[in-house]
């Protein structure tokens, strides 16, 4: 069996990494095109080897509380951090939306060329206080501009499967000065494509999404705990 998971997931690598080479190189010519151009013509990467996951190792994705989005107004979403697949998933399910992510993402050749057409929200992690202030501006810059969504992984880093780890205040507090809709999402990714293994297993990856929580009724620390009770419980609400 093992032999078998191994073989499907070099075959799903080769391919993985063949459309990136191509989106990352010829996806330079869309620095010509507007933004939402980029946004969807960079999108098939991800829609296209979450095909290919699928086909290769055969893994399957089931999503409750897709409802509960209003995509009427700009919102945060606060998601679990524990798989590589999470990045490439959220952007089929969520509102167009910008990424935080760490800055060093962008220094790599190509690929954070292109990644940096998106706009996503790099910050020096290590910059503490100024890091957040950096979120903040830019966040509400997305949002009030462009209307795009804001994804954060409060956690900071991936987590093992079954896991939550400390939450960072980033997101509540983005939400509590933006005074928009926060969603809490959760997952189980972590069990068919865990973090940092190159095995991919099959089977079905099942997502949660919260009703909205509206900021002004809830403090910081309320926030937070609500977030790390539906990455804990979600699934079990839902599935």
């Amino acid at each position: 069996m093992k032999i078998v998971v191994f073989f499907r997931s070099l075959l799903f690598e080769i391919g993985r990494i063949s459309l990136t080479l191509f989106f990352a190189v010829f996806g330079q010519l869309l620095w010509l095109a507007p933004y939402p151009v980029r946004y969807v013509v960079l999108g098939y990467w991800a829609r296209l080897t979450l095909a290919w996951l699928r086909m290769t190792c055969g893994v399957k994705v089931s999503v409750a509380g897709l409802e509960h989005l209003d995509s009427s107004q700009p919102s945060i979403v606060m998601a679990h951090h524990e798989s590589a697949w999470e990045t490439l998933a959220l952007h089929g399910l969520l509102p167009r939306h910008t990424y935080v992510l760490k800055r060093e993402l962008m220094w790599i050749p190509f690929f954070g060329w292109t990644l940096a057409m998106l706009k996503p929200i790099a910050i020096n992690r290590s910059a503490g206080a100024k890091a957040l202030k950096q979120l903040l501006q830019q966040a509400k810059q997305h949002m009030n501009e462009r209307g795009d969504w804001v994804v954060i992984f409060p956690e900071g880093t991936r987590v093992p499967t079954g896991t939550v780890g400390k939450l960072g205040s980033g997101a509540a507090r983005l939400a509590q000065q933006m005074q928009v809709p926060v969603y809490f999402l959760t997952h189980n990714a972590g069990e068919i494509w865990p973090k940092k293994s190159f095995l991919k297993y099959p089977g079905e990856i099942q997502v949660a999404i919260s009703p909205r929580v509206i900021p002004a009724d809830h403090s910081l620390e309320q926030i937070n705990q609500q977030a790390a009770d539906f990455f804990t419980t979600g699934l079990s609400r839902f599935m």
